[in-house]
């Protein structure tokens, strides 16, 4: 157990820092607009303030999992928040969309607080109670991801402010963890981090979603766009490659394709892809169609914040009764209700507010089950892989679902974004119930 504290109070306070590595990645959303004006940057460009984020949390995931089986997953989540606070504090200081990009980089790290976190607590929670633990830090993820929008829209036209407040947010979570968090088995894993990994990962998604989000500027089919998509493929063979003859690799290929966790993959890839690309573009039709302020934009947000929360407490309870994938099946079922309203309607408020509400609700049940979901059929050796693997691909999607959604916005409309959002929602409900009828064959 944890010594001097209880098992408990360790999760409330590693919930907090997931929350705030969460935050990060959807504080700039609402402020998109605004930063297009003051850097005086084309939207394309301006969307890599959240792209760069996300992008640079996927190639952390795995690479800091590994580094905390090696070093002390305590010592590892400290240095995340670390590089949190010195991110904040160099977008806050900056002037151009160059620095602030660059500060986004070192913030999206503490996109590896979740798996951290799973595994602190994996070490110190009773086996009967971890369901509810993870699912806790799970549901996190989406109250913090909708505290960002509140959080952007109290700073409502100062982004340097909203920066310096998400620095100090940083500080505390650090400072909590430091004081409260108490690992429980030594590290020690043999090894080294799979750093050329780390370095094609990065490429080939740098090169992807580089080439999604400028390929309506440059032409889809333009030298640039397609060397790009080119660049991304190669990239992507090589790191298959290297990672079937490494001995520790960043991502380990043959549990993305395991039976038990193949439908929890994809799910997580999808709700990460619905939820972003509805939340930018709701944020989008805010500012735009109804003239909304980044305050009333995180206000429009704020149903979908307090029902992720809500329903992340019930989550667990539930979880007794159902099985895990009945819940992400049910939960993407609603992010794809959520989505189609706002297809069909988004010219008012009540709109924008009753949509918001269902797509907290789904979200909220999706996020609480799928850590669970991504571990319960796959041997306990492979457990902290299994969550690593999940988490990565819920980050990639959210990262995707940010060029794209950049892409389709500034070609085809709202609608047609949202209508995206509801199509890869409804493929996470279908994947999540071929997993869970394949988990009762078995």
């Amino acid at each position: 157990m944890y010594k001097k504290t209880s098992p408990w109070t360790a999760v409330v306070v590693l919930a907090f820092a997931v929350a705030v590595g969460s935050l990060q990645m959807t504080v700039v959303v609402p402020m998109l607009p605004l930063l297009q004006r003051q850097l005086g940057a084309p939207a394309t460009s301006v969307s890599w303030t959240l792209t760069a984020g996300l992008l640079s949390g996927a190639v952390a995931i795995p690479l800091l999992s590994r580094l905390g089986d090696m070093y002390g997953r305590r010592t590892v989540d400290l240095s995340a928040l670390g590089l949190l606070v010195a991110g904040a504090a160099v977008a806050a200081l900056s002037g151009t969309l160059g620095a602030v990009i660059a500060g986004r980089v070192l913030q999206g790290v503490s996109a590896a607080l979740l798996p951290l976190a799973m595994g602190l607590v994996r070490q110190a929670v009773p086996a009967h109670r971890l369901p509810t633990a993870i699912g806790v830090l799970s549901a996190t993820i989406g109250v913090g991801s909708g505290g960002g929008m509140i959080l952007a829209g109290l700073v409502d036209g100062d982004y340097h402010s909203m920066f310096w407040i998400l620095a100090a947010l940083g500080a505390v979570s650090f400072t909590l963890v430091a004081a409260l968090v108490r690992e429980v088995t030594p590290a020690g894993a043999a090894g080294r981090p799979d750093l050329v990994g780390a370095a094609l990962v990065s490429g080939w998604l740098v090169c992807l979603l580089l080439a999604i989000s400028k390929g309506a500027a440059w032409g889809w089919t333009s030298p640039r766009t397609s060397g790009l998509l080119a660049a991304g493929v190669v990239l992507a063979v090589a790191w298959v490659v290297t990672a079937r003859r490494s001995a520790s690799p960043l991502i380990e290929i043959p549990m993305l394709l395991h039976r038990g966790t193949i439908g929890a993959t994809v799910a997580s890839f999808l709700i990460g892809f619905a939820l972003f690309a509805a939340i930018t573009t709701l944020s989008a039709v805010a500012q735009g169609a109804l003239g909304a302020s980044v305050l009333q934009v995180g206000l429009y947000l704020l149903p979908t914040t307090v029902l992720m929360l809500a329903v992340s407490v019930l989550a667990g309870p539930l979880m007794r009764r159902l099985s895990a994938s009945a819940l992400v099946s049910a939960g993407s079922a609603l992010v794809t209700a959520a989505t189609v309203w706002l297809v069909i309607s988004r010219d008012s408020g009540a709109d924008l507010y009753g949509a918001a509400a269902v797509l907290g609700v789904g979200v909220g049940l999706g996020y609480a089950a799928l850590g669970t979901m991504a571990v319960e059929h796959v041997e306990p050796a492979k457990t902290a892989a299994a969550g690593g693997v999940n988490a990565l691909v819920r980050v990639v999607g959210s990262s995707l679902a940010g060029a794209v959604g950049a892409a389709v916005l500034s070609s085809g409309g709202a609608g047609w974004s949202f209508g995206v959002a509801a199509v890869a929602a409804l493929l996470a409900a279908v994947f999540s119930t071929v997993h869970r009828a394949r988990g009762e064959w078995a």
